[in-house]
């Protein structure tokens, strides 16, 4: 039985239950492998000097319990401190040394074999500080924001590429982000490409009429799904609208930028078709996607969005800019377009997937091969491979 630590900063809780939804979804489906036994050291940052306990959102958090179970899964909450006018400078050594005492009594019960930190920054060089402590192989996953936002930091860069170089292996969501890491300065030898899965039971195709009905919805129908931070370019893809009468938007998310997204839809005069919906659970998500005719997300920087890939599978072409591991995906005329980060060139992209509709089974077969067992096989033949 291999015993497998899953560290990772991204991971729900009942305060933040959508949180890092793609990490969790990825670990129970490697805790469920048949020679796998699986705990999770969830780590979340809290103001030093005990200053977030006067901070609604940090008491929520300070109040979590130690060790839960959630989901079937063992996790073990441990704050860490930081100090956000330091940028996150101090993440990595704060969260090792939050971590060391509660692994240190862990491991009397559960001797694990591998480290799998499931983000770059800060996990991964605690990670590797832990690895040398107890003696274990690390592996280190990159989805994106932790090597292109993290890594544009000269301080906390260097912190990722002596982690990176330093570890036993190194996991990428796409080839795209691979190569965005050697161009960083990691060892290309080290990194393997890790798609992510998608519940294609789950995310499908579904009667596009019944299920526009079925939100109030007329006419064609554009969907958004991601945090509402400027990255993501919620704000870009609003101003798109103006030039596409007759269209509606939904966007699914939360973020600092709701307020001011609220307001440029009132600004433009576009409240009666472009709505903002907060933050869906998971299991919403199929019925809006399958409604969409498009969906569209016009990123600054991604990895591989799990957004793409469960709408392609719902059979809804997406319109995206070209970055990250999109080419992977966008790779037929049925999965969309790729468009500069302009209102322009988005309005342009969905006008044109709206005058080409392809068949719902076309688009969906785009993501055949992204499937959860064949991301689980992988991981754990990656983490094996690590330990043998």
């Amino acid at each position: 039985m291999l015993r497998v630590l899953t560290l990772s900063t991204l991971y729900p809780d009942r305060t933040r239950p959508g949180f890092g939804a793609f990490v969790e979804r990825q670990t129970a489906r490697l805790a469920a492998h048949s020679d796998i036994e699986l705990k999770v050291a969830a780590g979340f940052a809290v103001p030093a000097l005990g200053l977030g306990r006067f901070h609604p959102r940090y008491r929520d958090l300070i109040a979590l319990p130690a060790r839960e179970e959630w989901n079937g899964i063992d996790v073990l909450r441990v704050p860490f401190a930081t100090l956000p006018m330091l940028g996150g400078r101090i993440n990595p050594w704060s969260l090792e040394r939050g971590l060391v005492p509660v692994l240190d009594r862990l491991r009397g019960e559960f001797a694990f074999d591998v480290i799998d930190a499931e983000f770059f920054y800060p996990d991964g060089p605690a990670a590797v500080a832990l690895g040398r402590r107890y003696g274990v192989p690390v592996s280190i996953k990159a989805r994106g924001s932790d090597i292109h936002l993290w890594g544009a930091i000269p301080a906390c860069r260097a912190k990722i590429v002596n982690a990176g170089r330093a570890a036993d292996g190194l996991l990428a969501v796409s080839a795209a982000l691979r190569d965005d890491m050697i161009g960083l300065g990691l060892p290309g030898e080290k990194i393997s490409v890790h798609h992510t899965g998608v519940d294609q039971g789950m995310f499908r195709p579904q009667d596009r009429a019944a299920a526009k009905a079925a939100l109030s919805v007329e006419g064609p129908l554009v969907a958004c799904i991601g945090n509402l931070i400027p990255i993501k370019g919620q704000a870009l893809l609003i101003e798109a609208m103006a030039a596409l009468p007759g269209v509606t938007l939904l966007i699914a998310g939360r973020g600092p930028e709701r307020e001011a997204l609220a307001a440029r839809i009132v600004a433009l005069g576009l409240g009666d078709r472009v709505r903002l919906l907060g933050a869906l659970p998971h299991d919403q998500l199929p019925a809006l996607l399958a409604a969409a005719d498009v969906m569209a997300l016009p990123s600054e920087r991604e990895g591989l969005a799990n957004a793409w890939v469960e709408a392609l599978a719902c059979g809804t072409p997406i319109v995206i800019s070209d970055v990250g591991g999109a080419r992977e995906l966008v790779d037929r005329p049925a999965a969309g377009r790729l468009v500069e980060r302009t209102p322009g060139a988005i309005a342009g992209g969905i006008r044109a997937v709206l005058a080409d509709p392809r068949p719902q089974a076309e688009v969906a077969e785009a993501t055949k091969r992204f499937t959860w067992e064949r991301n689980t096989e992988a991981l754990y033949a990656h983490l094996r491979g690590l330990v043998g």
